[in-house]
């Protein structure tokens, strides 16, 4: 029980250091269709990509908009997508995330050998290694919990889940992975303690939730 709520205040901890993000504006779906014409080549018109690349249909608003931002301002880099967003505003970030946070998204599908695994890693973590249960913030069903930024991950793309898992898991202890997660290092420290078998269950049972 120590243990869980150790887990529970390190998620809390991220929610408010590393997902907040300053005053967002409002945004208008209708309007970030049109900014995110561009976009639409690696995520899909209405935001169903292809693997590897992420999908953005049913995304949280908050979370969207945050890593938009990070993006931007070379906080989080990601290769394919330097100089997309350069002359945005926030509240063309905002318009993009309220665009695509009102897609719906298709589904995906478990590796029925990697199932059991993954499972047990989403529903539980591996507490002796300080992974934390992903159904903590990111929900039973996997839809996330936009009011706090925490991402949907429920048909996510497998692949893509399992590439920012090590890019996280290269953060801990290294600058040129994955460090937007803010101060508490949530997903670092969870990625940090999953060997590459388990990121493949786990990113393999995400995608498979509805």
């Amino acid at each position: 029980m120590k243990k869980l709520a150790v887990l529970f205040s390190l998620a809390l901890g991220w929610t408010s250091i590393g997902v907040a993000a300053a005053t967002k504006p409002v945004g208008d779906a209708a309007a970030g269709e049109t900014q995110s014409a561009a976009c639409g080549a690696c995520h899909g018109a209405d935001g169903n990509a292809a693997s590897p690349f992420p999908k953005l249909a049913a995304q949280g608003e908050k979370y969207l908009y945050k890593q938009l931002q990070d993006i931007r301002d070379g906080i989080r880099e990601v290769p394919t997508m330097v100089g997309q967003l350069d002359r945005k505003t926030d509240q063309d970030l905002a318009d993009i995330a309220a665009y695509f946070a009102s897609k719906k998204r298709s589904g995906g599908h478990t590796d029925p050998e990697k199932l059991e695994l993954g499972a047990k890693i989403y529903r539980a973590g591996v507490p002796d290694r300080n992974v934390a249960a992903c159904i903590a913030c990111h929900s039973p069903t996997g839809k996330g919990n936009d009011p706090a930024g925490f991402p949907s991950l429920a048909g996510q793309n497998a692949q893509y889940v399992a590439d920012q898992l090590r890019a996280y898991r290269k953060g801990y202890d290294d600058p040129a992975g994955r460090t937007n997660d803010g101060e508490a290092m949530i997903m670092r420290t969870t990625a940090f303690g999953l060997s590459d078998k388990e990121i493949e269950a786990v990113s393999s049972y995400v995608a498979g939730l509805k």
